[in-house]
């Protein structure tokens, strides 16, 4: 990674790599796209590109669109320069940051009833992120959504979010049946032993066909 340039840098330089853009445009991308999936991005969505400029990495242009001026920021050889340099480096995994799940986590200091409505609202979440991102593919099955030439690999993100998606909606489903059946007082509830025991056991799974996986390449290689 380039001295003074962080993953919200690169975010905003690849967008700029598809085209120019004013800041009003890349906050609108941010929200349909990349700001799913790195929220903070939105957070330096005005000075990250000033940041760029002054690293030559992009340029800025003023224009008039009527009689209001705007700014429009263009990527730079550099800045392409230096994304197909980063792209290729090993980036950080997922990090998980729910907040409803650290009150699932405490929930003896509060009642049945408070960790059930928690549970709920996950699943709401699930719903109401469905329902603001659902016209994203059928913009694309109808022909009609942005950039299509990117489709093949702006695929490979949504489905991740999809499945992310699905899985919060899934656990609610899950959790709410569990914890309906337990008695008023939380403490006094039960582990469901099943789902411990594959939760253990679907990991072992996965790990065994990781190495089995990993044991083929390296005969093939």
């Amino acid at each position: 990674m380039a001295e003074g340039l962080t993953t919200t840098s690169y975010a905003i330089l690849g967008l700029l790599a598809v085209k120019p853009w004013t800041t009003y445009e890349l906050a609108q991308q941010m929200k349909r796209a990349v700001g799913q999936f790195w929220p903070r991005a939105e957070s330096n969505l005005y000075a990250e590109p000033k940041k760029l400029v002054a690293l030559g990495l992009a340029r800025s242009s003023k224009e008039k669109v009527g009689n209001r001026p705007r700014t429009l920021y263009t990527i730079t050889p550099e800045g392409s320069q230096a994304l197909a340099e980063w792209i290729p480096t090993p980036g950080a995994g997922p990090v998980l940051e729910f907040e409803q799940l650290i009150k699932v986590f405490f929930a003896e200091h509060g009642s049945k009833q408070d960790l059930l409505a928690t549970i709920e609202s996950a699943r709401t979440w699930t719903e109401e992120r469905l329902a603001t991102t659902v016209d994203i593919p059928r913009g694309y099955l109808q022909g009609q959504g942005p950039f299509p030439e990117r489709l093949p690999w702006i695929l490979l993100s949504g489905q991740f979010l999809k499945e992310f998606t699905f899985a919060v909606g899934r656990w609610a489903e899950w959790a709410a049946e569990v914890v309906e059946e337990w008695p008023d007082d939380i403490r006094a509830a039960e582990p469901d032993w099943p789902a411990l025991e594959a939760m253990a056991s679907d990991a072992d799974e996965y790990l065994r066909r990781a190495a089995e996986r990993r044991r083929t390449e390296a005969s093939e290689g």
